[in-house]
């Protein structure tokens, strides 16, 4: 974490008051254990948020292991003033990068019952001045956190292709962009996806089409040819419930937002225990 960003979510959450002069400052011991089963996430970021804080701490986890109810994930000790103070932030982190972590292993566990090699990614649906710690997670939790901004890859959305028009959006950008950034293209048919692989893009994005749909398209670029160095994703609508579907058509890429913006906390609490 950077030096600002610890200071920036502190503020955010004790503000301008003198905290260290309310609470006690009492030498305790504290532990922080989680309510429920997940893969952790955030626990780097605790620790460094409590040695900007000069508490002690101990650890015998690692983000990215499984915990289950009850787990004592660590124990600090130092100042009471100074444990408190960070109390609902590290929680709060815990919390949400495990959260994240934990939702995109389950895909990822039922995505590759079917295709051990797909990969399950993010998107750019995540909460805003947090997007950092939310891909982390992802990976964390072994997903593909997907391009980080629009400055890692350019996609050309069907907005784009409805201002400019699928080839012309295609070829401004080979114009534009360095050999370096790879170009994806959004397409809603399977007419659109034959011939933005014909205009030889990198990436291919199957939105919101079904999984018998997003297989017959796979099954036509490859007899016409079309697979070779295309990497093909699949994005839209994709749930626990139809994972398996679309992980089995032959895309490489499943992208599912719901693993940021909708991924449920995990629980977590402190407790002073000395």
């Amino acid at each position: 974490m950077l030096l600002k960003e610890i200071e920036s979510f502190l503020e955010e959450d004790v503000g301008q008051e003198d905290y260290e002069e309310i609470v006690p400052y009492t030498d305790c011991k504290a532990e922080i254990t989680v309510k429920e089963e997940g893969i952790l996430a955030g626990l780097e970021e605790v620790k460094q948020i409590f040695d900007y804080l000069s508490v002690q701490y101990s650890s015998e986890f690692e983000d990215g292991g499984r915990i289950k109810s009850g787990d004592t994930i660590l124990t600090a000790r130092g100042p009471g003033a100074k444990i408190l103070k960070g109390e609902r932030l590290v929680l709060n982190l815990l919390g949400r990068m495990s959260g994240i972590a934990t939702l995109t292993s389950m895909f990822v566990s039922e995505a590759r019952k079917v295709n051990e090699h797909v990969r399950v990614a993010g998107t750019r649906k995540t909460t805003p001045g947090f997007r950092k710690y939310e891909k982390k997670a992802i990976a964390i939790g072994g997903g593909d956190p997907h391009r980080f901004g629009l400055y890692e890859a350019v996609i050309i959305k069907d907005n784009h292709i409805k201002l400019m028009g699928l080839e012309d959006a295609i070829k401004k950008a080979k114009e534009k962009v360095s050999f370096t950034r790879k170009i994806e293209v959004e397409v809603e048919s399977i007419e659109d996806a034959l011939r933005a692989a014909e205009l030889n893009v990198d990436i291919i994005m199957l939105d919101n089409m079904t999984a018998t749909e997003v297989k017959e398209c796979v099954k036509l670029l490859t007899e016409r040819g079309l697979r070779e160095g295309l990497i093909l994703e699949a994005s839209g609508g994709i749930n626990m419930k139809n994972i398996k579907d679309f992980a089995s058509t032959g895309v490489e890429v499943v992208s599912i937002g719901m693993i940021t913006h909708s991924a449920r906390s995990l629980g977590f609490s402190l407790a002073v225990v000395e």
